[in-house]
């Protein structure tokens, strides 16, 4: 089976579960992801693109060895406006990745995880004027992605997109995309959700509840479906 079907189903049962599945995610190189699965961490969301524009070289590794551990992968990308096109980035992930067409039996990952967040890498930050600029750059990149064939969702906070699109209402066009959201209140749960909603989300699919955490001797966040 195809790890996007896989990913797609556990998200279904999830949600209309009472079931917390914890996992992580993860920017270094690590390969004890085995130390996660026994923790009772279920899935693992690996760093695939860098901050400064470029792929991850640890990212396919990390998911090779993840999934080798018994993990659902998924791949999160950080992305750089300004130095580099959307069309350029996205290209480049997936032939980092491989599956570049829809139907591919690779399985590195599921869902890719666009970062929305500030950007301190230099000449790849988010603009502090241009707000509809930002908001046509995220689109560029997921445009970009579906067109081919890839399962993509939102990564951002509140904060963050309040910070990059001008409020919390505005670039509220990613509403069919699954939603992962910030929020450090150390809750797996989504019982916070309606006081930090944006973006016209109405229900997340994911929550990194508590971040900067040291677990099997490595910093991660730590997330639940």
């Amino acid at each position: 089976m195809q790890q996007k079907i896989i990913t797609l189903c556990i998200i279904s049962c999830l949600i209309t579960s009472t079931l917390a599945v914890k996992g992580i995610d993860i920017a270094d190189a690590f390969n004890n992801f085995t130390c996660f699965k026994n923790a009772g961490y279920q899935f693992a969301i690996i760093r695939g693109y860098r901050s400064y524009g470029a792929v991850d070289p640890n990212g396919a590794t990390n998911m090779k060895n993840a999934q080798a551990a018994g993990l659902i992968t998924d791949a999160y990308f950080f992305p750089c406006k300004g130095k580099i096109t959307a069309a350029q980035q996205v290209s480049d992930f997936i032939s980092a990745f491989g599956q570049e067409e829809e139907n591919s039996t690779n399985g590195l990952y599921g869902t890719i995880w666009v970062d929305v967040e500030t950007n301190p890498s230099t000449g790849c930050g988010w603009s502090s004027s241009d707000y509809t600029g930002n908001c046509n750059f995220l689109n560029d990149l997921i445009t970009t992605f579906k067109n081919k064939g890839k399962l993509t969702g939102i990564y951002s906070s509140k904060y963050q997109w309040e910070t990059i699109f001008g409020s919390a209402s505005a670039c509220a066009k990613f509403t069919s995309l699954p939603l992962w959201y910030a929020h450090y209140d150390n809750s797996p749960s989504f019982s916070d959700y309606a006081k930090y909603s944006f973006g016209g989300w109405t229900t997340p699919n994911i929550k990194q509840y508590n971040g900067d955490q040291t677990v099997c001797n490595a910093d991660v966040d730590l997330n639940f479906y």
